[in-house]
């Protein structure tokens, strides 16, 4: 058995159970040691990683390794060797010696300290390998423009939009590009997720002096889903000055989120207006052709030649989330690669034909139940007769989405969000239905609230 192949797919599968933070913090870095039957031996980088997975995550692994063909896995964890060789996608760690800085450059050389970097991206994130379209275009530019000056241009850089449309993507693909400019250059890439926890641990262990001196002295800090600090307040107030730290040295800042900085709930207004300081945009989800360009370059990349048929059977079936487009792919790829056989419309059916052309079964109450969320407002506030700005529009959007998914009459939409008049529900639809095919962000709204459902 291919074990590499097994855990790549392995690894795949987990990525669209979990949570990004989880996945990173606590599958990212392990490998496949062996499987000798019904014998899985796991490769974790240290003794904490290997505790939380027995505690959190041994069920999940247990199941996805069954459903790809290891019966009744018996799961062992072994530590990783020092010396074991690193994969793309590890995280590594230099010193400032190992790097090459200057240590008269740079405030940090000032205590004496010399703090280990992490740089936690993945080689495998090129702009080379990332398909550009009308979604991404603007963030992509940007992007290379801050991979080609740091610290002078776009700072910070705020991506922004929903799961799985290449925000990571291409945040780490600056950090790729720094590097093989500047290889010298101290880049530190952590999830929101990771920054809680290690600042809640240097506050445990009294580490808040070795905390702060790491993230701020590094040339360029990349933090993904940033959203997740929202609430946060002692959090927030430590990346408040690490954010201050770093911009008045004019090192690089980028950071990415689901949402425009504006619409964080619970984020202090000096973060979102800091935030705001240099360049943000919005990514939403890729067309139909661009979609189909990812595809290809994937299969590619996997060593298949996709037929265009299937090709644009995939392209059709996932509509928002690349990521999980990518891993559909990488099952697609392994289950071929394991029977030796070539892909094909009728095998991509026989995996994932249940998520094509989705059965409506959910009631007019789940939309206007996501709708609400989406938006941050209440259903109370969708059903009343309010007419503040902030409820409006979703409540018009709510009443497209009841029209165009349920196929409601009109007056039964009207009934739904507790309007009398069904002329309400044409205008609310006939408005929205404009407005999608004109403006690219709500369209990409639209499709993420689809999702949802």
């Amino acid at each position: 058995m291919d074990t590499d192949l097994l855990w790549r797919t392995v690894l795949g599968e987990i990525e669209l159970s979990v949570s990004k933070g989880n996945f990173v913090t606590w599958f990212k870095n392990t490998c496949l040691f062996s499987v000798e039957g019904d014998k899985v031996t796991i490769g974790v980088p240290n003794v904490f990683i290997q505790n939380q997975l027995e505690k959190r995550f041994q069920g999940l692994l247990v199941e996805i390794l069954q459903k790809n063909g290891v019966a009744s896995p018996q799961i062992k964890f072994r530590n990783m060797p020092v010396n074991q060789p690193r994969k793309d996608d590890e995280v590594i760690v230099l010193t400032q010696q190992q790097a090459g800085a200057n240590n008269n450059s740079s405030p940090r050389s000032v205590s004496g300290i010399t703090h280990s970097y992490r740089i936690g991206v993945n080689s495998r994130y090129t702009f080379d390998n990332f398909v550009v379209g009308g979604s991404n275009e603007l963030a992509y530019a940007a992007c290379q423009g801050v991979a080609a000056n740091p610290g002078s241009k776009y700072n910070p850089l705020f991506l922004y939009g929903g799961v799985g449309i290449g925000k990571t993507h291409l945040i780490q693909a600056v950090g790729n590009e720094i590097i093989k400019n500047d290889p010298s250059k101290q880049i530190v890439y952590i999830s929101t997720e990771q920054f809680v926890q290690e600042f809640l641990d240097a506050i445990r262990y009294k580490k808040n002096t070795d905390f702060a001196g790491y993230y701020r002295g590094a040339d360029v800090l990349f933090v993904d889903d940033i959203q997740f600090i929202a609430g946060k307040e002692k959090t927030q107030e430590e990346f408040f000055h690490t954010f201050n730290a770093l911009h008045q040295a004019n090192k690089q800042i980028i950071m990415s989120s689901d949402r425009h900085p504006s619409d964080i709930p619970t984020l202090s207004e000096r973060l979102q207006s800091r935030f705001g300081w240099g360049m943000a945009i919005d990514m939403y989800a890729p067309d139909f052709e661009t979609r189909c360009a990812i595809i290809s370059q994937k299969a590619e990349v996997g060593g298949f030649d996709f037929s265009a048929e299937l090709v644009e059977y995939l392209a059709g079936v996932i509509k928002n989330n690349i990521r999980e487009l990518e891993g559909i792919i990488n099952q697609i790829v392994a289950f071929c690669e394991m029977r030796s056989v070539e892909p094909s419309v009728d095998i991509a059916k026989a995996l994932f034909g249940k998520l094509g052309g989705r059965p409506r079964h959910f009631s007019p109450k789940r939309i206007i139940d996501v709708v609400a969320n989406r938006y941050s407002v209440s259903v109370e506030d969708i059903m009343s007769p309010k007419r503040d700005k902030e409820i409006v529009f979703p409540r018009h959007v709510a009443m497209f989405l009841l029209r165009d998914e349920l196929h409601l009459s009109f007056p039964k939409i009207a009934v739904a969000v507790g309007r009398k008049d069904h002329t309400t529900a044409m205008h609310s639809v006939d408005k929205i239905s404009r407005e999608i095919s004109l403006d690219p962000r709500l369209k990409s709204e639209v499709a993420e609230i689809r999702g949802m459902l």
